[in-house]
């Protein structure tokens, strides 16, 4: 396989990270994009120098297309995977997999029987600290992992729900910060500490009330099958978006992530073990650099006939735990108004 066709469903605020990774990997040619817009599918196209088409089954078929990359919202990823896998394609899909874990699992079960591959957009894998925290998991060089903790404090605005209908609402996002913001954060806590055994938390709406049907923040306790025990909190409601800050706490060390750099605390000093790259994605600063050594392995994989690593399985594990403190707190709910208070 030495050329690749590839699509891009969905012209919005993410598709240029994946149209400008794919101009960098020799072999891949941008040929069509997808969007119901007309307006933002013909200033993608202009700027990419792709056909543009208003429905994504008008792709389906194409024999020029071997790749489709989706970009639309939450609510289209799973009949559009579907239509997809099903036609023969690869697929690689944003975050989340789907919005909502039933329909992840009907992605999966077609991705199987699918002679294309499906692949995950989880890019903070492919970070460097991240990296190297796995590395040290790995490595078993710290020692037992005993806990860690993940802190998102970001900020999004009643703008910023207004401009996209489909955000905000249960019906097409699937959820607020966890699913949109964290789940990138929740994804990585899975990740380094293997297999859950439980899990419980909340969520609110602290400030968006009124804005939004689904939560603006939330916290959770994860606990893991080899006794660590992750907390997390996730909030929209920060004045700004501040760094994600990971702790992971080890036998023999701690290893901090502060403003996108990491650190090892051992023997009471700290080291500097790497700082972040520059980021010329053309995204936010605070996406990072993860989405062209994605999407460059992807297609390597692809390249190479191997089965991709981050695939609708590994995609899967965040929204389960989402939906695990989506239950937990629904519980949470159930109890304190069966005891009379009120909920405010």
């Amino acid at each position: 396989m030495t050329s690749l066709g590839a699509a891009i469903i969905g012209c919005g605020a993410i598709a240029p990270l994946h149209a400008n990774a794919m101009a960098s990997i020799e072999g891949a040619r941008l040929v069509a994009a997808a969007d119901s817009n007309a307006r933002q599918a013909a200033a993608f196209g202009a700027l990419y120098g792709c056909e543009t088409v208003p429905d994504y089954h008008e792709l389906l078929e194409r024999k020029d297309i071997d790749v489709v990359h989706l970009c639309t919202p939450h609510y289209l990823h799973a009949q559009m995977a579907v239509d997809f896998l099903n036609a023969g394609k690869h697929v690689l899909t944003e975050k989340p997999l789907a919005a909502d874990v039933p329909s992840a699992r009907r992605i999966i079960e077609t991705a199987d029987s699918s002679k294309g591959q499906l692949g995950v957009v989880f890019q903070n894998r492919y970070n460097e600290p991240s990296q190297r925290i796995r590395q040290v998991i790995d490595s078993g060089q710290l020692g037992r992992l005993v806990c860690m903790k993940g802190v998102v404090t970001w900020h999004r605005s009643e703008q910023y729900y207004s401009e996209s209908e489909w955000r905000g609402k249960w019906a097409t996002e699937g959820g607020g910060v966890l699913i949109n913001q964290t789940i990138h954060t929740l994804d990585l806590l899975q990740w380094f500490g293997g297999e859950i055994s439980a899990v419980s938390g909340s969520v609110s709406t602290d400030v968006l009330d009124g804005v939004i049907e689904v939560e603006d923040s939330a916290h959770a306790c994860i606990t893991f099958a080899n006794k660590a025990r992750g907390l997390f909190y996730g909030t929209n409601a920060y004045p700004v978006n501040s760094p994600v800050e990971l702790e992971l706490v080890f036998e023999q060390g701690t290893l901090l992530q502060r403003r996108d750099c990491l650190y090892l605390w051992q023997d009471g000093r700290e080291q500097l073990l790497c700082e972040p790259g520059t980021v010329t994605n053309g995204g936010k600063s605070y996406w990072g650099s993860g989405h062209q050594w994605l999407i460059h392995d992807f297609y390597t994989h692809l390249r190479e006939g191997r089965r991709f690593w981050l695939d609708g399985r590994e995609g899967i594990k965040a929204l389960e735990i989402i939906a695990g403190i989506y239950r937990s707190s629904d519980r949470r709910c159930s109890l304190v108004t069966a005891s009379g208070n009120h909920l405010n």
